[in-house]
């Protein structure tokens, strides 16, 4: 199956191949390459293939690579929807794909899938959710870097601090996402393009908000430009009407005009919300030309489509009726410009939008006082200079209200960096207090017994398997995460010499790993588990000439491991006897079992001591005497690396 993006210049020759007799499984793989074009291209050419590969499909025989088929057609499906502005279908699609891509799917698509998803949760209002999945995928891309996801993920999180009114660290988001894809070696994908087209947008709305208009509309011209040259003609009508909106903000009617005409006249994207934002503003613009009875039907029609396809934006409403009383009083039909103006205040009261009671109440009083019908156009003044004064309020609230949102994501995002420091803060100190001095002691004197009897072979190998485990050790200080299967070649290598060297074949292990457990794939916190299995060592069976340690791994949920640590001791209550009694070891106590508690709730991201990660529990026989101490570790995991 080929995964590449196809380019322009390669649509032609696939359709073509398409258009021949081919096999299914190759008709397949043509109409998924295609696909990955359509989605940011054509919407109604990706409607009709995703149909026929649903039918292709139905009869093709289950395994590989019909699996990943369908995945990648939930992934098309979904993008679709999110292009067609289906934004609850795209979700659903989303979550079945996701499904699939981590059964499934390597690492690199999986990043892939929870970018693509973080846009339409975010297009749902769910930025919570949009953030879990990016922080997701910013931590799987660590262990396998890619540039170009890199500087996607960078321009989602762009977007959530425009969404979230940060603009400062908005701009600096897609300045950085854009710099990072545009300096690509290859020439861009439909996808790239598509991200691209993203970050300028977004960069065209910051510059916007700032009153930069020139800067917003290069912006947004760089993104048409883009978007024509790729002939990307899914989402066109609102590229078109941002470009068009920064024209008229600009007080350039005749640009302005051109790119609202390019909406209405657009039949590849055909959103009614475009068209009637498009209508609305062409009829400002003939109402400025004096063109009334133009306005008046484009407003009209403008109405007509935000009543049949759009949720009732009073705004919109409202800005239409005050336009409509202009144009009316241009026509001198003053009754119907009073009740348009009437309309317009009613409907701006109903949602406190006093910029436009303002605007409406200063347009009565110029509509009066060239009547000379002083009285009324003084009272609507007056009116006037109130609104005004409350519209400076609620700016000034909006940008309070905006501060304290960008102080808590500010908060949060300090908050998730002191729980990373603090978790390796925490880490080099737990790999501080692992290996204690009697361990690495007693295997270095054992080792120098071989080579003093000239057992020299023995002294090599248990030498070899020490540096090993040392040199492992020094390694993993570096790292946060380890696969489950190297944190248990480690716990082998470190009950290997404990049974070998310092109690002579005295001590036997036993190490067990459900079979629905993907030991390469899952990644746990580094060296997580040793400090227990230490413990029981020193406390349990130290002074056992029979010792017994079985480790078993098994999957507790979706986010977590169970490791059970069980030894056949002499228990916690015999071992703090021994201690006391013992001046050596008096003072011995396990610090790594502590910290690695305390790294366990950082990383299950629990603020709370309550919440239990570790459970010790006293094992007894018939006699209820102790037979042995049995600890279960609820281990965080995460995905590191896909076959």
């Amino acid at each position: 199956m080929n995964n590449s993006l196809p380019l322009l210049d390669q649509i032609e020759p696939l359709e073509y191949q398409l258009q021949q007799d081919s096999g299914t499984l190759q008709r397949m793989e043509i109409i998924d390459r295609l696909l990955r074009y359509y989605v940011f291209t054509d919407v109604s050419r990706a409607e009709k293939l995703i149909t026929e590969q649903d039918k292709l499909l139905v009869g093709y025989p289950a395994g590989f690579p019909r699996q990943e088929f369908i995945l990648s057609l939930y992934l098309h499906k979904a993008l679709l929807a999110n292009m067609r502005y289906a934004y609850q279908d795209s979700l659903e699609q989303f979550q079945e794909a996701i499904r699939l891509v981590e059964i499934t799917g390597s690492l690199h698509q999986r990043i892939e899938a929870y970018i693509d998803y973080t846009g339409t949760c975010m297009n749902c209002g769910d930025f919570d959710q949009a953030r879990e999945y990016l922080d997701k995928a910013s931590i799987m891309l660590k262990k396998f870097p890619l540039l170009k996801l890199e500087a996607r993920i960078i321009a989602r999180q762009g977007f959530l601090n425009l969404y979230i009114k940060d603009y400062s660290q908005a701009t600096e988001d897609l300045l950085e996402a854009d710099k990072m894809l545009t300096a690509l070696p290859k020439e861009h994908t439909p996808k790239d393009l598509y991200f691209l087209c993203l970050i300028h947008s977004g960069l065209g709305n910051i510059y916007e908000h700032n009153d930069k208009y020139d800067r917003a509309i290069q912006s947004y011209l760089k993104v048409v430009d883009m978007a024509e040259s790729m002939n990307m003609r899914s989402r066109m009508s609102w590229n078109y009407l941002n470009l068009g909106n920064a024209y008229l903000a600009a007080t350039d009617l005749e640009n302005a005009e051109r790119y609202f005409l390019k909406v209405v006249q657009n039949p590849n994207d055909p959103n009614p919300i475009s068209y009637a934002s498009a209508y609305a503003n062409l009829g400002y613009c003939a109402l400025k030309k004096s063109k009334f009875s133009a306005s008046l039907d484009l407003l009209d029609k403008a109405e007509m489509l935000y009543r049949e396809h759009g949720p009732e934006e009073w705004s919109n409403f409202g800005h239409i009726a005050a336009w409509r009383a202009q144009a009316y009083d241009g026509l001198e039909d003053e009754e119907m410009a009073k009740e348009q103006f009437i309309s317009a205040l009613e409907i701006a009261k109903e949602i406190n939008d006093y910029k436009l009671l303002s605007a409406t109440c200063e347009n009565i009083a110029q509509f009066h006082a060239s009547r000379q019908e002083w009285d009324e156009a003084y009272q609507y003044q007056v009116l006037h200079s109130a609104y005004s004064d409350r519209y400076i309020k609620q700016l000034n609230e909006n940008r309070q209200l905006e501060l304290e949102v960008k102080y808590d994501a500010e908060k949060k995002r300090q908050e998730a960096e002191l729980l990373r420091l603090q978790a390796t803060k925490l880490q080099l100190k737990a790999l501080r207090a692992q290996m204690n001095p009697h361990f690495l002691y007693n295997a270095l004197n054992s080792i120098q017994n071989y080579i003093t009897s000239n057992k020299g072979n023995d002294a090599a190998k248990y030498l070899a398997k020490f540096a090993k485990l040392m040199r492992q050790s020094l390694e993993y200080s570096d790292l946060e995460f380890i696969s489950l299967e190297r944190e248990i070649e480690f716990l082998g290598d470190y009950l290997y010499i404990n049974e070998k060297l310092r109690f002579e074949d005295k001590l036997k292990y036993i190490i067990q790993v459900d079979e629905e457990i993907e030991e390469d794939i899952l990644g746990v916190p580094t060296m997580i588990v040793q400090p227990y299995v230490e413990n029981a060592i020193e406390h349990g069976l130290r002074t056992k000439k029979n010792g017994l340690i079985k480790l078993n791994f098994s999957l507790y949920d979706e986010h977590s491991i169970l490791c059970v640590v069980e030894d056949n001791g002499i228990g916690r209550k015999k071992a703090r006897e021994n201690q006391m009694q013992d001046a050596q070891y008096q003072n011995h106590k396990s610090k790594g079992t502590k910290i690695t508690e305390d790294r366990l709730r950082i990383l299950h991201h629990s603020d709370s001591a309550n919440n239990l990660f570790v459970k010790t529990i006293d094992l007894v026989g018939d006699t209820d005497e102790p037979t042995g101490t049995r600890v279960e570790i609820k281990i965080p995991i995460v995905d590191i690396h896909m076959r």
